[in-house]
């Protein structure tokens, strides 16, 4: 059994981390501040003996014993985290600098949760690990852009310097329940506009594209990640190389739903890149093979029954 710490657990991929874990027989400690978490997500977790909730701010120091730590705190949706782009990326730098002190100090393996985002608006299609990225430092995507762009370099020095023992990996875009229904995320956005029979926004022409990896799938990644030889840092993509124009997935979620919304078109927001789409064969080669097993058939199916019940209620 292993002591692991995760910040962010009641966020969205982190709520789902924690319940793989404890299922996985070991000791979870959860850390948020419900800055975009909510109790919600691992309420039913409180009665597991093996499971302990802290309400804590990464970006202040934090004292515990543990023998690995996912850090994944850190606003993740662009309504978020340009509602306080300081605070996303004080989240980021801090949260990192703090959580890889403490693992230099009690000599735990720490995983960094970084992105896709770390590519911007990519030029090189699709991206490999060693694309180093088009990201404009100034616009209103950078506080998270920059934020974990500069802790993964903080991870990368912790490691050089103090040999702490570290795992980078990219997320690409991820969708399942426990998401947000305000959310600001594509899937999201379409799937509540869906079931309330509202006009689908679709941004530009509709085009653009994006690939999507269900959640359970990206966990997977996380914990083979982690359960890698030291000497395999990364940073490794994982996301799911099936790419989808936002068309595809409106018209996939309108006939899912059996929705009667229309499709209406607004301008683009600016830096929202037009295309985005992960090389996963290094997490193939590195991670036993890994790869995205649920269809997004089968993920929307499962994200649409989690917001039905949701917006029942």
């Amino acid at each position: 059994m292993k002591r692991i710490l995760v910040t962010g657990g009641a966020g969205f991929v982190g709520s789902h981390l924690c319940e793989r874990l404890l299922n996985e027989g070991n000791e979870v400690v959860c850390m948020d501040n419900y800055f975009t978490g909510k109790k919600q997500k691992i309420v039913h977790l409180l009665d597991n003996p093996y499971f302990e909730l802290i309400r804590h701010d990464v970006t202040m120091p934090y004292f515990i014993e543990v023998d690995q730590i996912y850090n994944l705190a850190c606003p993740a949706s662009p309504v978020h985290y340009q509602y306080n782009p300081i605070k996303t990326i004080k989240t980021s730098v801090m949260g990192a600098v703090n959580m890889l002190g403490l693992a230099k100090r009690i000599r735990a393996k720490i995983l960094q949760a970084s992105t896709s985002e770390v590519y911007g608006d990519p030029v090189i299609h699709p991206q490999t690990e060693d694309y180093w990225g088009h990201v404009n430092p100034i616009g209103i995507r950078s506080c998270y852009d920059e934020g974990k762009r500069c802790a993964e370099s903080l991870f990368v020095n912790y490691h050089a310097q103090n040999n702490v023992r570290i795992k980078i990996i990219r997320i690409f875009n991820t969708y399942g329940p426990k998401m947000e229904p305000d959310d600001g995320r594509v899937v999201s956005n379409f799937i509540v506009q869906a079931l309330q029979n509202q006009d689908i926004t679709i941004f530009g022409d509709g085009n653009q594209t994006r690939s999507f990896q269900y959640v359970s799938d990206l966990v997977e990644g996380m914990i083979r990640m982690m359960s890698t030889g030291d000497d395999f840092t990364g940073p490794v993509n994982i996301g799911n190389p099936g790419e989808f124009t936002m068309l595809e997935l409106a018209q996939n979620i309108i006939e899912l739903t059996g929705s009667k919304s229309k499709l209406v078109f607004l301008p683009l927001p600016s830096d929202d890149p037009t295309q985005r789409q992960p090389d996963i064969s290094l997490a193939r080669e590195k991670l036993d093979g890994w790869e995205p097993k649920v269809s997004l058939r089968e993920g929307l199916t499962k994200t649409i029954e989690y917001f039905d019940q949701l917006l029942s209620e």
